[in-house]
């Protein structure tokens, strides 16, 4: 039987042999008048051809590819009891409100949104308002305070202005858990460093002033799914911690909170939400961030007295929407701009800023 198949094969191996043949003395064939029309040879004309095809191939080198800060990895831990605390910080992050909100099994200081409803997924998405550059810049002097701050303050600042709540005893377990936490995601960037990714993405200034009546059509087309016609978010299934934050209103951050200037706002929208963007495909134009930003921003929310805030006002941030100030410009045009004009005395602080 084998040897059968293999004289079929071999038949059919002949075959085909025969063909490629038969094709080749018929190109030859046809060719062979249009090289004699040319006074060339078909082998010459060929070798031609097939030379001009010969030419090195240039491969262009990729263009540089942009990196971006990602946290480390926890695994890598060795220090057992490091590697708890850093993992307890991590999950009071990401559900602050089941142990220290209103209902907290641990404390009851906050006011029920996720200290991950800012700093999203738990404070590690790039340009999501990530701590990627807390633990390399910390200590440091902050304009806000007047003084030099630590840590531990960053941490309660966020306590008593997102979280409109109370300070944590710096020796607690959770505050000593959450600084482990946040110092390891900075572990793998350089002391005085900032790594690309880090905090929040610049956005260009508006040339008019943001608009809330124009961010509300933007809330209400692209934001009311998840956060609710009256900004009061939504709550997980179990009811103790908020799946989608509010934006205003009593359990919403105060106005002395960081996402209150508007320039904050507009960047963390423009490049995270609605959710699952990212500052590679964002779907808010930016003046729809804007919007947006003067929308939530316009309505009503705590108040916290800081009387001490900005001791020296000249320092204040363009966007600070509370007054005094050290130019002549209107809170309201602080707190909405058009900014341009205010950054632009700042830099000829002896032209006339009065508007």
């Amino acid at each position: 039987m084998d040897q059968q198949q293999e004289r079929v094969d071999g038949i059919a191996r002949a075959i085909n042999q025969l063909k490629s043949l038969l094709i080749f003395i018929l190109v030859a064939l046809i060719l062979a008048p249009v090289g004699l029309f040319y006074g060339d040879s078909i082998s010459n004309a060929i070798e031609r051809e097939l030379a001009t095809k010969r030419q090195p191939i240039i491969i262009k080198e990729d263009l540089p590819v942009e990196i971006f800060w990602t946290a480390p990895d926890p695994s890598a831990i060795q220090d057992i009891d490091l590697k708890t605390r850093i993992a307890y910080g991590k999950e009071l992050i990401a559900h602050t409100s089941k142990y220290l909100g209103p209902d907290g099994m641990v404390m009851q200081i906050s006011n029920g949104m996720n200290c991950q409803n800012c700093h999203l997924e738990a404070g590690t998405k790039t340009f999501g308002n990530n701590y990627a550059a807390v633990a390399s810049t910390y200590p440091k002097f902050r304009a806000r305070s007047g003084k030099s701050e630590d840590v531990y303050k960053r941490i309660n600042d966020c306590f008593e202005r997102s979280l409109n709540g109370k300070a944590l005893d710096t020796l607690s377990n959770e505050m000593q858990a959450l600084k482990a936490y946040i110092t390891f995601l900075g572990s793998n960037v350089s002391k005085g460093d900032k790594p690309n990714g880090a905090g929040l993405k610049e956005l260009t200034w508006l040339e008019r002033g943001a608009d809330p009546k124009k961010g509300k059509v933007v809330y209400e087309t692209k934001c009311v799914s998840c956060h609710m016609a009256n900004g009061e978010g939504q709550y997980a299934l179990d009811g103790k911690e908020y799946t989608y934050p509010p934006l205003w209103g009593n359990h919403s951050f105060n106005d002395g909170a960081g996402l209150y200037r508007l320039s904050n706002f507009a960047r963390y929208a423009k490049y995270n939400m609605p959710q699952g963007v990212s500052h590679t495909n964002p779907m808010l134009t930016d003046e729809e961030a804007w919007d947006v930003a003067a929308f939530v921003n316009s309505q009503s929310r705590p108040h916290i007295d800081v009387p001490n805030d900005w001791p020296d006002i000249s320092k204040k941030p363009v966007d600070h929407p509370i007054g005094p100030y050290a130019d002549n410009y209107t809170e309201m045009q602080h707190k909405y701009g058009p900014f341009k004009p205010i950054l632009e005395a700042q830099k000829n602080p002896l032209t006339t800023a009065q508007k």
